[in-house]
């Protein structure tokens, strides 16, 4: 089959799934009007694949159809290289605001096929459902969500130790279709319009916890599979007042599992502590780099909005605020050097089956610390202006529209252009949508200080403290 187009991806997620949005169940997900904008965006990025095929494409080595770029598993610099250049092209067609585009979860399943050709203790059995699998969703164009954390009620205990052990998602029992699984995980962003969901490890396991310690696959319509999203951050504002909260809205949801049978063929870890454990370290990084592609022009995007608020008030000629622009680019510009030197980092990772530190640096630390500054920036030279902006509607009105182009007028752009801008802005940090980009940004990874205390457990720290210790002739 090969890539699909953006209404064959419309037709693909009419399929009676079980959706719960508001308190209502939503039977079709692509009539309900709040996720228009998004479903939108999402059939506009399968388009693309079939109007740009040397770019965006490579031909399977399975059936020699054209299949989505972010399959590739590249082994060579050249071949990261291309998946580099398709998944910057895709990024950009977003802005960097959806973290969860088919890119990601192509990237991740990629990356589990290549970590899982080292057997598990179980042998080839499962090793080998996720190699059928990555061939699966590469030649169906399968849009992915994933579900990776379990709820959050009390974060000083595993799963086993809640109050409830039942309510993470564990194993019940084994039938000879497969396993039935029960409780329940989150966050599963894009869920209302993907195809499958990816049950990935996630946090560590530890011993005891061989019923939680799962990963598997299944279709978003499988009976007993149930899930409930946040409200949706698209309130119907035209694209003038809010032009990102209509287009890029993913939705997040909690991913419910009433005893649903999971057919082995489908399973890929199953009680496995240590691959359940290693899967998210040892992989090539696939995924990551094109977590910090994405990165990289959201921080673009971002860097570009704050220099054009601080120009339209005035403010660019003062010596502070140019600094504070000036640290916004210099950051695009580490970030941009990193993603070169990751083609090389993943390449050789892949090669080598070696970990992929700097990468993970870049993604754990130096994007969400550099996420939030150029939002605070942002704040910064705005001023009022996020918050004093007229409507569409009011420029409109011939009773007021004299007044607003008059006085909502910038240093050298007209009045509807500057509220533009600013209220791109307040939809970016102020707004639900935006709100949630700022925190999910953070915690894109994780908790922040976890992953930034697993780089002081690193090997690489008694190599610094060598250093040292040969100063001092220790």
């Amino acid at each position: 089959m090969g890539i699909r187009s953006g209404s064959e991806f419309r037709e693909s997620i009419r399929d009676g799934r079980t959706i719960y949005v508001d308190g209502q169940r939503v039977d079709d997900v692509t009539s309900y009007r709040p996720f228009e904008g998004i479903i939108e965006t999402l059939a506009s990025l399968y388009d693309v694949q079939k109007e740009r095929p040397n770019e965006l494409t490579y031909r399977s080595p399975t059936t020699g159809d054209p299949v989505a770029m972010s399959f590739l598993v590249g082994e060579t610099d050249e071949e990261v290289e291309r998946r580099r250049h398709a998944e910057e092209i895709r990024c950009e067609m977003t802005f960097g605001l959806m973290g969860r585009m088919p890119d990601f979860m192509n990237a991740l399943v990629t990356d589990a096929a290549a970590f899982m050709e080292t057997p598990s203790r179980h042998g080839r059995r499962y090793t080998d459902n996720l190699a059928r699998y990555y061939l699966d969703c590469r030649e169906n164009d399968w849009c992915l969500t994933h579900t990776l954390v379990d709820p959050q009620i009390d974060r000083s205990k595993g799963p086993a130790g809640q109050i409830d052990p039942a309510l993470a998602l564990h194993r019940v029992r084994e039938t000879d279709r497969g396993l039935i699984v029960r409780g329940a995980r989150m966050l599963s962003t894009l869920a209302p319009f993907a195809n499958e969901l990816f049950v990935g490890p996630f946090y560590p396991r530890g011993v005891g916890d061989e019923a939680y310690a799962l990963c598997f696959a299944i279709p978003m319509n499988t009976p007993g599979l149930k899930f409930i999203c946040r409200e949706s951050y698209d309130k119907g504002r035209s694209r003038f007042d809010r032009p990102l909260s209509g287009r890029f809205d993913e939705e997040d949801a909690l991913a419910v599992f009433d005893d649903v049978c999971v057919p082995w063929e489908r399973v890929f870890i199953d009680g496995d502590i240590a691959a359940s454990n290693d899967f998210i370290s040892k992989v090539p990084g696939y995924a990551l780099l094109q977590c910090i592609i994405r990165g990289m022009v959201k921080l673009k995007f971002l860097t570009g909005l704050a220099c054009y608020l601080a120009e339209a008030v005035g403010r660019s000629e003062a010596v502070h605020v140019q600094a504070q622009l000036g640290e916004l680019v210099a950051n695009v510009e580490i970030l941009t050097g990193l993603v070169r030197a990751a083609v090389s980092e993943v390449a050789a990772a892949r090669r080598e089956r070696r970990a992929v530190r700097t990468l993970a640096a870049a993604l754990w630390v130096f994007c969400p610390q550099s996420q939030m500054r150029a939002a605070e920036v942002i704040r910064q030279v705005a001023g009022s202006g996020l918050i004093m902006t007229p409507t569409e509607k009011d420029f409109a009105n011939s009773e007021i529209a004299g007044f607003i182009e008059q006085y909502f007028q910038g240093k050298g752009v007209d009045a509807r252009r500057r509220v533009q801008l600013f209220k791109l802005a307040w939809d970016m940090i102020g707004e639900q949508f935006g709100s949630r980009q700022l925190q999910y940004e953070w915690f894109y990874a994780g908790d922040p200080y976890f992953t930034r205390s697993r780089f002081y457990k690193s090997p690489v720290v008694a190599e610094y403290k060598a250093l040292v210790d040969r100063l001092l002739g220790t």
